[in-house]
């Protein structure tokens, strides 16, 4: 196998339902940056070659052994040569789109029918039910680190217990998330200031609070196309477009070659 010393160009680390991974790889597509794509669930050596850069998550952008971590929009921008501008939410317009889809979470984990609430997700080990408590486990990831913890990535691969047969215990969850961050904004005042201990580095509060918010949007899009589009519940919840307006998110749902099956493409 080739160093990684020695691959010319840009490599993208990517995992299938990871919307920073989808972020990354339409931003790097839509400016014309070209690059290598990496799917570390299909590929045999992107662990070790990982490894050897020393990061254990992903998305990863690499050239040679220069990387990046995909998290950060505009560090990603900053590493291809790419002029980033754009227009940013106020951090209390974002706490208040985090307030509705939270809500719609919780409806939309209510009108998935029991059965597909074990269903897995193309090449993860989520469940339909994992979704929904992963958006959760995205706000309280974003309030522990506020509250002076550390935003780890093992919070983003929590799943569901294994005892929830139906989705009551992850739509109250959803309601003391919500209850939670009522709470840490009313004691932030005036708003988040300095930064917080994220797995990505030390980042701005009002970032990490944008990144939350477009990151539970991509996930509620999800839910919403698998409870449409796939199951076909007639009368479940819309996403209302003013939740997702300025936010900026994946133009695609799904990574295309994963697309839930049962599913017409996007």
């Amino acid at each position: 196998m080739q160093a990684m010393s020695e691959r010319p160009g840009l490599r993208v680390y990517w995992q299938p339902g990871c919307t920073s991974c989808l972020q990354a790889k339409e931003f790097l597509a839509r400016h014309g940056v070209a690059f290598e794509s990496v799917n570390v669930r299909a590929d045999p050596g992107a662990e070790a070659e990982l490894a050897a850069l020393g990061v254990r998550t992903v998305p990863v952008i690499a050239r040679g052994r220069d990387y990046v971590l995909g998290q950060d929009l505009d560090e990603l921008a900053r590493f291809v040569g790419v002029g980033l501008e754009r227009v940013r939410l106020s951090p209390d317009e974002l706490v208040g789109r985090l307030h509705v889809l939270l809500a719609l979470t919780q409806s939309l984990l209510g009108a998935i029918p029991p059965a597909r609430l074990g269903t897995r997700l193309p090449q993860r080990e989520r469940t339909w039910l994992d979704l929904g408590f992963h958006v959760f486990m995205v706000v309280q990831g974003l309030l522990q680190a506020a509250q002076g913890g550390e935003l780890g990535y093992e919070v983003y691969e929590r799943r569901a217990p294994a005892s929830w047969l139906d989705a009551s215990a992850a739509i109250e969850l959803g309601r003391a998330t919500q209850r939670g961050l009522e709470l840490w904004w009313r004691e932030a005042g005036v708003g988040p200031r300095g930064e917080v201990h994220t797995y990505f580095g030390e980042q701005p509060v009002d970032a990490v609070l944008e990144r939350t918010a477009w990151h539970v949007a991509q996930h509620v899009r999800q839910l919403e196309y698998l409870v449409h589009e796939v199951a076909g519940v007639a009368g479940a919840p819309r996403i209302p477009a003013h939740a997702l307006d300025g936010l900026p998110l994946p133009v695609a749902v799904w990574d295309r070659e994963l697309v839930p099956q049962g599913a017409p493409g996007p």
